[in-house]
């Protein structure tokens, strides 16, 4: 079990308040005072360059950090994490996302077993079907090869393996075409069966329990559809298989439970694309570069254990993240991509930061008083510079920001990678200096303005900077490198979870609108028992009904 500490009773915490409110300096005045700031705040490490150099903090503050992870032993907490420790203890259950992509051979023990047996029989099994598939052995039901994959699945089970895929796209094979359903909305489903031939089609039905609501109705439909194109229901086993650990659901589904990929309850749904959850990741990129994707989780795994603070990417990405939030204020934190395959990487670990750290009670059940996980956001560059930049530049509210880029692109239009990257660079510079009155003053003079006009303009175009922002550049994104970020954002997450004293791990704030939700709906069909409502829900429900 993790320990309990409250952070604002530590001593470090108290010290950094103290460095907060005394050191105001600029991040333009800190550049100028020191000229190697970069060389001293940055991580270089196996194809990942991180510049943190660009955040508003000194050498104390830096030492300070480092002590703050000292003193609350969050070297110790990961390595409960990673060795099996039952963290989850709302759930009694241990977080072991990590295991799944344990390269090391080493074994790692829940309730005394060694896991890594039955993680590498699911890995086989894996590989196994997806090389059936990708090959043609696979036949749908009048024996012609699958073509395309519909993945239904939500939440963890649908964002990791689509983000994962986007992100991916040079790399997927060029023989399938991957399509995603989540919404209980019939238009996600709709959409979707429009585009796909049921002779060629493969279903696969990702939900643990076999129950979940959104998923099991987008699951039937989909079957429905299936069946109403003149097939058998003994056909269904040849287009539908399930990512689940109850076999009976599935079999009932009309779903061979040999075609029933399994996974275990200390893997979290938004950390589960390491599992059979990414089955569609491995249809599409194969199942040697769904290793390459594991190696590099496991290499940051290894990273954020054994690294000293200064140079561990996932610690220094945490400790920043809590500095703007509990010292500065931050209510939100901005992921900014400049790679149109990440364009759903923000929206990933909006769940996987949020659900994790968006809690107010700690670990001794206990109301928290002071501020945990902030509002992740973002879009890829350089879409987002022309939407809401002009927020993050000039708004009221201080966001950090998160700008990562590749330094080879994987598309053939490589003209176009060196516009992409000056303005990955420009945009980092451009809120960290901002711009003076006088030197908009300058260029105002130079295009032959008037000193009425000038004084009327010129508080419009002053920009205060200080704004700080991460540089994250890969090599490139492929496999390997995904994994690695993919990673360092879990880390980030888990030990910001743990200084904050909360349970990142469970996620029982989805739970009541899914409950309550059940009783609307029978009211709105018209069966079962009619609830008490507050009269804005009793309207609202009559009104739909009507």
């Amino acid at each position: 079990m993790l320990k309990n500490i409250n952070p604002t009773e530590l001593k470090t915490w108290s010290k950094l308040k103290d460095n907060f409110e005394n050191d105001k300096r600029t991040l333009k005045t800190r550049f100028f005072e020191d000229p190697e700031r970069f060389s001293k705040y940055n991580i270089k490490w196996d194809g990942i360059l991180f510049d943190y150099s660009k955040n508003i903090f000194g050498s104390e503050t830096f030492a300070l950090f480092q002590e703050l992870l000292h003193e609350a032993g969050v070297r110790e907490a990961i390595q409960q994490q990673q060795s099996g420790a039952k963290i989850n203890v709302t759930e009694g259950r241990a977080v072991l996302h990590t295991a799944l992509r344990n390269m090391s051979g080493n074994a790692i023990e829940v309730d005394g077993k060694d896991v890594m047996p039955d993680v590498k029989a699911v890995w086989a099994k894996l590989a196994a079907f997806s090389n059936d598939v990708r090959s043609g052995a696979w036949k749908g039901c009048t024996n012609k090869r699958i073509t395309d994959v519909v993945n239904i699945g939500i939440g963890g089970s649908d964002l990791g393996p689509r983000m994962v895929i986007n992100a991916l796209k040079p790399f997927v094979t060029e023989e399938m075409n991957f399509h995603f359903v989540a919404n209980v909305d019939g238009a996600d489903l709709w959409e979707v069966l429009k585009k796909v031939n049921h002779e060629t089609t493969l279903f696969i039905i990702a939900s643990k329990t076999f129950t979940t609501q959104e998923t099991m109705k987008n699951a039937h439909s989909a079957k429905e559809w299936f069946l109403a194109q003149g097939v058998t229901p003994s056909d269904v086993a040849k287009h539908f298989v399930a990512v689940s650990t109850n076999a009976d659901g599935v079999s009932k589904f009309g779903i061979d439970t040999n075609n029933m990929f399994g996974f275990w309850d200390w893997v979290g749904g938004r950390y589960s694309v390491w599992s059979a959850i990414g089955l569609p990741v491995i249809l599409a990129i194969g199942y040697q570069g769904f290793q390459a994707f594991l190696n590099g989780g496991h290499a940051m795994d290894k990273h954020v254990e054994n690294e000293p603070w200064d140079k561990n990417i996932p610690a220094m990405m945490a400790i920043l993240g809590i500095w703007y939030r509990n010292f500065h204020g931050a209510a939100s934190h901005a992921i900014l991509p400049y790679d149109q395959y990440l364009d759903r990487f923000a929206a990933y670990f909006q769940q996987g930061d949020m659900e994790s750290n968006g809690k107010y009670v700690d670990r001794n059940g206990k109301k928290l008083n002071y501020a945990t996980g902030p509002i992740i956001w973002g879009e890829p560059g350089t879409n987002g510079q022309h939407a809401f930049y002009q927020l993050i530049h000039q708004g009221t509210d201080l966001i950090p920001a998160d700008f990562i880029a590749a330094k080879k692109p994987l598309h053939g239009l490589t003209d176009h990678h060196p516009i992409l990257l000056a303005n990955f660079i420009a945009q980092t510079e451009a809120l960290m200096k901002g711009k003076t009155r006088n030197e908009v003053e300058i260029e105002m003079r130079q295009a032959g303005l008037g000193e009425e006009e000038m004084e009327h303009i010129a508080p419009y175009r002053v920009f205060e900077g200080n704004r700080p922002t991460n540089s994250i550049v890969l090599d490139e994104v492929n496999p390997y490198h995904l994994g690695q970020l993919i990673a360092a954002y879990e880390h980030k997450i888990f030990i910001q979870g743990y200084i904050w004293n909360v349970f990142s791990y469970d996620q029982w704030g989805v739970e009541l609108g899914k409950v309550m939700a059940k009783a609307v709906l029978n009211e709105l069909c018209g069966t079962g028992i009619k609830h008490e409502h507050d009269s804005s829900t009793a309207a609202l429900i009559n009104y739909l009904k009507s």
